[in-house]
């Protein structure tokens, strides 16, 4: 069994309201996978195995990132996000909870998606949150199983339920823990004898600076 780190994509296009428009680094996004990268580098940090989802944020930030792996970057949709932009308009349609504008409106809005996702009150969807929640802690435990230390750059909202998984919060909890989520910040988990455990949450050691405190981003 091996550590497992998981880093946060970059900053995406934050002014996007639909899955597809949302999914690309912006300019602040390169630069924070391009710290991180150095960071890790600087750190002497080396990985035999990486990982990505197969969206472009994903991808792009790996690239970004340039992590010190002799093998190739695997892609695994099982690391993709839920598609929470698809389950915001489905929640406004079915519950008349309108999709939110700004952050402010975002941190009450995640906590009830959730929740009604969870409750299997939201139709139409992509996936239950009951596959969600299988696909991520399947895949988790295949990767911490694997041999040499491994990197999973992934979304927030996986990040969150990988939480859920390995802490056992309810959705309530894990809302917060998505939300407190930072663009580009590194999570880590270790496997023991009892099952995974928890080691570093949303560390951002690139971006810890007074000069790159401007660099801190959320969405």
């Amino acid at each position: 069994m091996s550590h497992v780190t998981l880093v946060r994509h970059g900053q995406a296009n934050t002014s996007a309201r639909e899955e597809h428009a949302y999914d690309q680094l912006s300019d602040l996004g390169w630069q924070q996978a391009k710290w991180l990268g150095a960071h890790l580098r600087g750190a002497g940090e080396r990985f035999a195995r990486v990982y990505t989802g197969t969206m472009r944020r994903h991808i792009e930030t790996a690239e970004g990132i340039n992590p010190d792996c002799a093998s190739p970057i695997v892609q695994d949709a099982r690391l993709n996000e839920f598609a929470y932009f698809d389950m915001a308009q489905r929640l406004q349609e079915q519950h008349g909870i309108a999709i939110p504008q700004d952050r402010e409106d975002f941190i009450p809005h995640i906590q009830t998606l959730l929740s009604i996702w969870q409750a299997d009150e939201l139709h139409d969807v992509p996936e239950s949150f009951a596959t969600f929640e299988t696909r991520v802690g399947t895949a988790l435990s295949e990767i911490a199983h694997g041999e040499g230390r491994a990197l999973v750059v992934t979304s927030g909202g996986l990040i969150g339920m990988a939480m859920r998984v390995i802490l056992r919060l309810d959705t309530d909890a894990m809302a917060h823990m998505c939300l407190a989520i930072e663009n580009s910040s590194v999570h880590r988990i270790q496997p023991l004898s009892t099952g995974l455990a928890v080691t570093q949450f949303n560390g951002i050691p690139h971006l810890d600076t007074p000069e790159r405190q401007h660099a801190r981003s959320h969405l």
